[in-house]
């Protein structure tokens, strides 16, 4: 996916469906070149061609694993880099499915003695070589769309663990903060991790904010820090402002973020 389609897919997300001729004029270029890039991103199951325009697909359910886990790979990248200057050696930590935090676990494999509870199947695969990182892993049937494991064991081993880290992703995060995913028992598991970790972050690339997913959980002012790769909107900046929230912009010029923690305490 170029840049042209990025944006493309970006102002669709927003405003829900644009026409062909307005995406023309906004990158100047013709009307059947926007088509191209169009239909590329309707064969990639990201968009929805309607007459004379583009909307969003309505998704049964996220995108499959080997779909999403080329998009907005070099933004990952250095969403991963960011957290992963925020978690020393020895620490315990969550790390839940998708495919940020994947990015995540493997920025992460230079590290000593790590002990990571996950139900992401990528993340165990980042840590197999490591030497002295411990993983566990809930029992269950795997997601092959997704390579989880999305099981009432899940939330429940969360739920038996305190640790220093969670790092979550998310489906969708609507205009007002909430957090939202494709099911109930993705929810549950994000918030059994919430609820059992001294540190709360989460790990989200623009495109999130403003996705759409059915099931709802949780509030974005209910993590310590939110890392991204863009400024996120003003509306959504000024309600983290106002809650305490620590924000990291991967791409910024901005200092490295201090340890978490630091910004604001939990009882």
């Amino acid at each position: 996916m170029d840049n042209r389609q990025e944006q493309i897919l970006d102002l669709v997300r927003r405003a829900g469906f644009t026409r062909i001729e307005v995406l023309a004029e906004r990158f100047g270029v013709s009307a059947q070149t926007v088509r191209r890039d169009v239909r590329a991103l309707c064969d990639s199951g990201l968009l929805r061609r309607h007459h004379g325009g583009v909307g969003l697909m309505q998704f049964s359910g996220n995108l499959d694993y080997e779909r999403r886990r080329i998009l907005r790979l070099p933004e990952k990248h250095r969403i991963a880099g960011t957290v992963a200057r925020l978690v020393p050696d020895g620490a315990s930590l969550f790390l839940g499915i998708g495919t940020t935090p994947q990015q995540v676990a493997q920025a992460l494999c230079s590290h000593h003695d790590l002990l990571v509870v996950t139900n992401n199947l990528g993340v165990a695969e980042a840590f197999a070589g490591s030497n002295d990182c411990s993983v566990i892993l809930p029992g269950g049937k795997v997601r092959n769309r997704h390579r989880d494991l999305i099981t009432p064991a899940a939330a429940e081993l969360y739920a038996t663990y305190r640790v220093d880290f969670a790092i979550v992703g998310v489906g969708g995060i609507d205009p007002d903060g909430t957090l939202l995913d494709f099911d109930g028992d993705e929810v549950r598991a994000r918030r059994a991790m919430a609820d059992n970790a001294r540190c709360r972050i989460l790990v989200a690339d623009h495109t999130k904010h403003g996705r759409r997913a059915p099931a709802r959980g949780g509030h974005i002012t209910e993590v310590d820090r939110v890392v991204t790769d863009r400024a996120l909107p003003a509306a959504l900046q000024r309600t983290l402002d106002a809650a305490g929230v620590a924000v990291s912009v991967a791409d910024s010029l901005a200092p490295e973020p201090h340890a978490c923690g630091e910004d604001r305490a939990h009882g």
